[in-house]
């Protein structure tokens, strides 16, 4: 039997992943990316944290997989070679100044990571047990330490999915993809073949599909990233996870993730801005004010692919037999898009057979 051969627009994580999957089952997979500015894959914070979210229903369900699906992917990796994607199981610690409100949260979290394979143990820890694990916190915030919480670096998990793929026979070419209406991938004007196409081109992936007349609903949202360096030993820092839309991240090296803006409505413009980055270095302060000796290293913008629903848009297009998408993560393709890529690459796979 032939190999089916696949092409997938957009290497970012949700392309990467369903590359990996899809060379790893024995497709002749092409990858084709166009390295647009603003990737969110290579901004995104990198918290695998699903248990503390108030998102309930299908969305919490895929999150808390993908999760899940994390050991069995460094293994997968592993057996191709890859052996480092920057995925640390360090902790995350969610905090409040209201007690109260911490143990709301702990009741949520606990009945979730009884049903976890990696969430691990749940405790209520005191303000100063707080600041012992993140030091530069500030005083009076009571703290939800939850072990299994854990970091994935978002460049080095593309890079390690699409090396993987690649000791599997997959080919990447860098240039831009364009669908014709009648279904073909042509790149400079010439068609690739194709038994399928996965179009995975996160916040593009609208702009892809036009020339079908189809839409994802999927919107490109800013977010601002700001990473700082302190000179202090992070390895075993946990995330950070006030009641509030930031959040800190910690890396090796003193490295700390900051973030994150959440502009609907940016379009594509993959700008840093004065008030983006004054309103992220103002929450970090506000909650660690032991990072204001700091280095600022960098601010990274990542566009995110919001999807309208609030569900990410996965599986075959209606009417066009051998076109998918894989596209609409928003904040969470870090978390979601391994595992949803390799059960998109399983279909595709067993529908092209």
């Amino acid at each position: 039997m032939e190999k089916p051969r696949v092409v997938i627009v957009g290497d970012g994580v949700a392309g990467a992943a369903t590359a990996f999957a899809l060379a790893r089952r024995g497709a002749a997979v092409t990858v084709v990316d166009a390295g647009l500015v603003g990737r969110a894959t290579d901004a995104g914070a990198g918290i695998v944290q699903p248990w503390s979210t108030s998102s309930d229903g299908e969305f919490y369900e895929l999150y808390s997989a993908g999760a899940d699906f994390y050991p069995e992917l460094i293994e997968r990796l592993a057996e191709a070679g890859v052996h480092e994607i920057g995925y640390r199981r360090s902790g995350a610690l969610v905090v409040d100044r209201d007690a109260s409100g911490i143990e709301e949260v702990a009741q949520r979290v606990r009945v979730r990571a009884a049903a976890s394979r990696t969430a691990g143990d749940v405790r209520l820890v005191d303000p100063g047990a707080a600041r012992e694990l993140f030091p530069p916190l500030a005083d009076g915030y009571h703290g939800l330490h939850i072990a299994g919480g854990a970091r994935v670096d978002g460049r080095a998990l593309r890079t390690g999915l699409l090396e993987a793929a690649a000791a599997h026979g997959a080919t990447r070419v860098e240039a831009r993809a364009e669908l014709t209406d009648d279904g073909a991938v042509t790149v400079d004007g010439t068609a690739l073949p194709a038994d399928a196409i996965v179009v995975a081109a996160g916040a593009w992936t609208d702009r892809v599909l036009r020339p079908l007349g189809v839409r994802a609903r999927v919107e490109p949202q800013r977010g601002q990233l700001v990473h700082l360096r302190v000179d202090a030993d992070t390895r075993s820092w946990p995330s950070v996870h006030p009641v509030a839309p930031h959040y800190l991240v910690a890396f090796d090296a003193g490295r700390i993730v900051a973030g994150a803006t959440r502009e609907t409505g940016s379009g594509f413009d993959a700008r840093v801005t004065a008030a983006g980055e004054r309103q992220v270095l103002d929450d970090a302060l506000a909650l660690a004010p032991g990072l204001a000796g700091a280095s600022v290293i960098e601010t990274r913008v990542g566009l995110r692919p919001l999807p309208e629903g609030g569900l990410p848009t996965v599986g075959p297009v209606d009417g066009r037999p051998g076109i998918y998408v894989n596209a609409g993560f928003g904040a969470g393709g870090l978390t979601m898009g391994p595992l949803v890529g390799d059960l998109l690459a399983e279909r595709v796979v067993a529908e092209c057979g």
